[in-house]
């Protein structure tokens, strides 16, 4: 690879993040993960969020219906400088398997668009006003809103 791949004109921390992403792999599923004590860590914290925001409860399955599968998404987030900040392991439901109009009537994501982004920024710059990034570990998007 070295013969076709020049690392010479990278910064100190690009340098860092390349041969990050090339040392460490992410893990395909549940088992690989169980192997590696960070990523079992990482799929732990994900289990104790999960249980501590009450996400979830036990009901009966209506007759006729098959329960939504689900499975472990894993990646790992970067700081600035190319070093790991954590391991993260998110559990995500398989809504591919659902039918419109037979498993679920209605979708509600909050997102914002680019444009909205852009503009926020634009006023941020030309008002003066601080800017903050911070990175949510959790985010419930199916939450009662309080509006």
């Amino acid at each position: 690879m070295n013969n076709f791949i020049s690392y010479h004109r990278l910064s100190k921390e690009n340098k860092t993040l390349v041969k990050q992403l090339s040392a460490i792999s992410i893990p395909n599923s549940v088992q690989e993960a169980l192997k590696d004590p960070k990523w079992k860590e990482a799929m732990n914290e994900e289990m104790r969020s999960l249980q501590k925001n009450s996400i979830w409860k036990v009901v009966d399955l209506p007759i006729g219906k098959i329960p939504v599968g689900c499975r472990c998404v894993f990646t790992i987030k970067y700081k600035m400088d190319g070093t790991i900040e954590r391991f993260k392991a998110r559990l995500v439901t398989k809504g591919y398997t659902q039918t419109y109009g037979i498993d679920y009537i209605e979708t509600f994501v909050p997102v914002a668009k680019i444009n909205t982004v852009r503009i926020l920024i634009s006023l941020a710059v030309n008002l003066d006003w601080p800017l903050y990034q911070f990175d949510v570990k959790n985010v419930f998007l199916h939450w009662d809103l309080q509006e």
